[in-house]
């Protein structure tokens, strides 16, 4: 009769076992990994929603960094912590894997959701303070970094690419001064545009105006709350690092998108120029391509064709397109 023989560990198997169970075997070391499910915060953010001091904080962090747990993203000169991808194979990934399973099924607290939702809301009032100061110099801003210009072509070839219907209708979202609008004006029977600047959506109002524009509706709203409000195409030109909590904002965005339609998505790649912050109001440095990409399929989309135009200062741009290929959640909302 054959005998299995027991796989023996080296000593570092052990030790790195051993880092894995001990950060998961504190309560709030759990609740850290639950909060950067799908979020990434600072330390000193990560001690506000936790209430407790910066020091322990890190030492929580710490242990986790350890363990593969989290990791680290810089952002100009600030350091972000988010969750570890998960490594393709190797030892302990089935307990890792189990562990995180079960961090994801836990309820947070609602002290610490609300401290929670505290933060993003910090993060966006520093957005709308930036287009509310600033928005009549936005423009001159945005093309230091990538003005329409320079991948407009790119963005409407794959654009036309989809072959939407005669009858498709769009929906952008933080439209800035409205220089997209035209080209989804002529190329969608009905273009909806959410912004909530009242400066910036002025803006687009005036270009609407003077390119008499009537299939276009512009709404002070904010895009992330709930709405019935679907579109065959969704558009999020330069606007996700704007947002306070991307990733999450990408899922409820996807969710507009009708089945069959398509999220047509322009952003910078990961960069370090740190200006870009105080110029353009960004509150994140660009996204790493497989980041996105994740998101995206965390929200119900499947990948289509990507553009990459790398831009002679330095930045490289994404033109990403997604399909839904099941109900999106505005359509949900009106099935009986």
């Amino acid at each position: 009769m054959n005998m299995r023989v027991p796989t023996l560990r080296r000593d570092d198997d052990c030790d790195e076992l051993a880092a894995l169970c001990k950060a998961g075997g504190d309560p709030l070391r759990l609740k850290v990994l639950r909060v950067l499910a799908s979020d990434s915060f600072g330390v000193l953010e990560l001690a506000q929603i936790f209430a407790i001091g910066q020091s322990g904080i890190s030492h929580h962090l710490k242990v986790l960094a350890q363990a593969g747990l989290v990791a680290t993203r810089r952002e100009g000169n600030a350091i972000f912590y988010r969750r570890a991808l998960p490594a393709a194979a190797g030892f302990a990934g089935t307990l890792r894997a189990a562990l995180l399973a079960e961090v994801d099924a836990l309820e947070l607290e609602a002290a610490i959701r609300a401290r929670v939702a505290e933060v993003h809301a910090q993060r966006a009032a520093v957005s709308r303070d930036f287009f509310s100061r600033m928005a009549d110099k936005f423009q001159a801003q945005q093309d230091l970094i990538a003005g329409l210009p320079q991948y407009r072509d790119s963005l409407l070839a794959l654009l036309d690419a989809q072959a939407f219907a005669d009858s498709a209708c769009a929906l952008e979202v933080g439209p800035g001064d409205g220089a997209l609008l035209p080209e989804l004006a002529r190329r969608f029977a009905r273009v909806t545009a959410l912004d909530n600047s009242p400066a910036m959506l002025e803006l687009a109002r005036q270009r609407c105006a003077q390119e008499c524009l009537e299939n276009v509706e512009l709404k002070l709203a904010d895009a992330l709350q709930e709405s019935p409000d679907s579109a065959d195409c969704v558009v999020l030109n330069m606007v996700l690092h704007h947002f306070a909590a991307p990733a999450e904002a990408l899922q409820r965005l996807a969710g507009r998108v009708r089945r069959g339609g398509s999220l047509l998505l322009t952003e910078l790649c990961r960069h370090d120029q740190d200006w870009a912050r105080e110029a353009c109001g960004d509150l994140w440095l660009g996204f790493d391509q497989d980041e996105l990409a994740r998101w995206a399929a965390q929200a119900g989309l499947e990948p289509g064709d990507s553009l990459y135009i790398g831009l002679r200062n330095g930045f490289q741009i994404q033109i990403r397109h997604f399909a839904r290929t099941t109900a999106g959640a505005g359509e949900r909302q009106r099935t009986p």
